[in-house]
């Protein structure tokens, strides 16, 4: 697929590129960025590169990951701005799983709720996604803020549900359907009994 641009009230999604290496390098020294993400620690240039370089580009011409850059547009007095990052990964037809990031500059401002919201309706609607599912790490109460604000379901606990920095730790559980974004599904889905 092309790489797709998205944009927001206040942000421009774009696939991050070569020019963006230096910046994400930068944010991403951030402690907290490395402490709850599972990007390589130390974080160093040719990770950067890698990112921005292949890893992105990649993602997006064989259709298993969509990268995009959270950026405040060029046309406001701060100019073009890196606020975060958030992906999209193929898990199975039919389902994504959504990670972000926000700078620490940028935090608490509602940025990143806004571009999930902005990219799973997007997933919904030209994917054919019926399942947005978010992890993170149990404790990681910034980005369980985040997926809640967003409307995602915490559906639980998964026990050494992700590896993080060589070890296996529990992570939370959560889906966004397009039932809750106000979209059609692609499939008919049938709900538990209560």
């Amino acid at each position: 697929m092309e790489p797709v641009t998205l944009t927001t009230d206040r942000l421009l999604l774009r696939p991050p590129a070569p020019r963006d290496t230096e910046t994400v390098l930068a944010a991403v020294q951030d402690p907290d960025i490395l402490r709850w993400t599972t990007i390589p620690s130390p974080y160093l240039v040719e990770h950067a590169q890698s990112f921005t370089e292949q890893l992105s580009p990649a993602g997006w011409a064989n259709d298993t990951m969509f990268t995009w850059g959270l950026f405040l547009p060029a046309h406001l007095p701060e100019g073009e701005e890196l606020v975060g990052m958030l992906g999209l990964t193929m898990r199975a037809p039919g389902t994504a799983e959504i990670g972000y990031w926000a700078t620490k500059a940028h935090r608490g401002n509602g940025y990143v709720t806004e571009a999930v919201l902005a990219a799973s309706r997007w997933a919904c609607t030209e994917l054919s996604i019926d399942r947005v599912e978010w992890r993170a790490e149990v404790g990681n109460q910034p980005s369980r803020a985040v997926a809640e604000r967003a409307g995602f379901v915490i559906e639980g606990v998964l026990r050494s549900g992700i590896a993080h920095q060589g070890v296996r730790r529990d992570c939370w559980v959560g889906s966004l359907l397009p039932s809750d974004l106000g979209l059609p599904s692609t499939a008919q889905y049938l709900p538990a009994p209560r």
